[in-house]
């Protein structure tokens, strides 16, 4: 007999299965009569002669919800033992021991040659008992090839038939010797694959995200994604299916760890020795779009070689924030080798370089002064990002409105239209300065129109500083009173909040600036005054005095 003796001539296998199903001497088919169903204790009493009766769960005799058997019908059970002189009895025993003698008779013959797999169901003193397809089987402690532990009962196992007894209807079965086998012929089969340029094809078993197992002869081996294509590393879910046939080689074996390394790669030509000796950087080559990223685009030069366009490759716009927006997979498009490295097999090309710079076509069509619409393309905390074909400047905070509170993020918003002024164009630097607010009519424009020099208005105090009081006017417009011009008005005892009166001493639109005086308004007042005494002689000196007083 061909498997390991190491303790069946010792062990009686037959003997420790029995013991596993209690006494085998007690374990007898016999035919019994269906006596009572007892629905509400879920169970059945079954006579079995001598006037004994069995008692069997209703789950044993039931399918799908369904009795099998009522009372009265008649029902092979097998007596397991005894309890309290009662007998123990079991249907489902009956149909594992009918099925049990089935496999026997299918497979006694060349039953050495079988594998099962199995759930181990029970242990004892002995071994363990597997359940495959309704069938029992006895697996001694000796020939499991594991660590005896509590979690054994519920596992997976498969193994190889080893004995069939078929007085006692038990079959012995040994994970240790299906692993040996398997050894041996995975061995054999890794030998002949490690011999120099052997080719075999292989079945896909299994792909994951970092490469596929191949199996190749009943011994699994890997093929890491970079070992798929000259591309480099490549998705293989997109280029194969569990189940295809592929051609491979392999290329090394770790016998610590026993992982099989195979490669699909190393039985294609190199394509690189054809790109080495034809491309230069600098040449402008076609290529046909392959694969999308967010980071950039993946290009076919043909012949298995990938090319790779980084997004900040694709176009001038410093924005790109999708390369779907720019380009399709399939689309041909012309590009730049930028780098060739030969070592790492990576080809890096670039489109914009093909293309005309954005701020070369700029200074073409516009200068400063010109009044253009943009789109906002960002919005920070100092201002905004105008896009004007295909070139961004800045719109600084202080640039967006006369009203100083106001920032840029506050009235805009990322893709509207803005119309604005181009302000400076630092051609070194390529850098373009823009206003809105000069398109605006100021608020000091607006109130120059109803407002002139040496007029009196009424203000509140906004702000006290060391060199004099801010004061608003309303509408957007500040008025500034320098020290020198607050008397006869004690500095100290002002507030902000607090009204105050005082003439307009300067307009400046152009710097957006106005100054007022109490002290100016003071003279005024006292010019109007002598004017009045002047035209008024009728009245004395103190009764004019007197009315402006009062």
């Amino acid at each position: 007999m061909a498997f390991d003796n190491e303790s069946l001539e010792e062990e009686n296998f037959a003997e420790m299965f029995a013991a596993s199903e209690k006494k085998q001497e007690t374990s007898r088919i016999v035919e019994g009569e269906v006596v009572e169903i007892q629905a509400d204790e879920n169970r059945a009493l079954v006579g079995v002669g001598d006037k004994l009766e069995g008692i069997i769960n209703l789950d044993e005799i039931s399918k799908d919800g369904e009795l099998l058997f009522n009372t009265g019908d008649k029902i092979k059970v097998m007596i397991t033992g005894y309890y309290n002189e009662r007998p123990k009895i079991s249907y489902k025993k009956v149909l594992e021991q009918l099925k049990t003698i089935e496999f026997i008779d299918a497979n006694k013959e060349n039953f050495e040659d079988v594998i099962i797999e199995g759930i181990i169901t029970k242990k004892n003193r002995g071994g363990y008992v597997v359940e495959a397809d309704e069938v029992s089987f006895f697996m001694p402690r000796s020939l499991a090839a594991f660590k005896d532990t509590d979690d054994v009962v519920g596992r997976k196992i498969k193994a190889q038939v080893v004995k069939i007894d078929e007085e006692q209807s038990s079959i012995v079965v040994s994970r240790r010797k299906l692993f040996n086998e398997e050894r041996k012929k995975k061995k054999e089969i890794i030998d002949a694959l490690m011999e120099s340029d052997t080719i075999v094809e292989g079945t896909i078993k299994k792909i994951t995200s970092y490469g596929m197992f191949v199996d190749v002869g009943g011994v699994d081996g890997l093929v890491h994604y970079n070992e798929i294509s000259y591309k480099g590393p490549v998705n293989p879910s997109k280029l194969y299916e569990e189940g295809d046939i592929v051609t491979v080689k392999a290329i090394s074996y770790d016998k610590d760890k026993r992982h099989l390394s195979l490669s699909i790669k190393a039985v294609l030509p190199d394509p690189w020795a054809e790109v080495e000796s034809e491309l230069d950087e600098g040449d402008t080559i076609t290529v046909t779009v392959s694969n999308i990223e967010a980071y950039g685009v993946f290009v076919d030069l043909g012949n298995d070689i990938e090319g790779f366009l980084h997004i900040s490759e694709i176009s001038w716009n410093k924005n790109v924030k999708n390369p779907n927006d720019y380009l399709t997979v399939g689309e041909e498009i012309d590009v730049e080798v930028i780098e060739i490295n030969p070592n790492t097999h990576k080809l890096r090309v670039s489109l914009k370089r093909l293309l005309p710079k954005p701020f070369d076509e700029f200074m073409k069509n516009f200068k400063e002064g010109d009044i253009v619409t943009g789109i906002v393309t960002s919005l920070t905390d100092f201002g905004a990002f105008v896009r004007i074909e295909g070139v961004e400047g800045l719109l600084h905070n202080q640039d967006i409105s006369w009203d100083k509170g106001v920032k840029c993020k506050d009235v805009l918003k990322s893709g509207e239209e803005v119309e604005v002024k181009i302000a400076k164009i630092n051609n070194e630097d390529q850098k373009i300065s823009l206003n809105r607010k000069t398109l605006l009519e100021s608020p000091i424009d607006k109130f120059s129109k109803n407002n002139k020099v040496n007029t009196a208005v009424t203000g509140t105090i906004r702000d006290i500083k060391d060199f004099g009081v801010f004061v608003s006017l309303g509408d957007g417009v500040d008025a500034l009173i320098r020290d020198e011009d607050l008397s006869p008005l004690i500095k100290e005892e002002l507030e902000a909040g607090q009204e105050i009166e005082a003439a307009i001493a300067v307009i400046d639109t152009r710097r957006d600036r106005i100054r007022l005086s109490v002290k100016k308004l003071e003279y005024i007042k006292s010019q109007a005054m002598l004017e009045e005494i002047n035209d008024n002689s009728s009245h004395s000196l103190g009764d004019l005095i007197k009315d402006k007083f009062n």
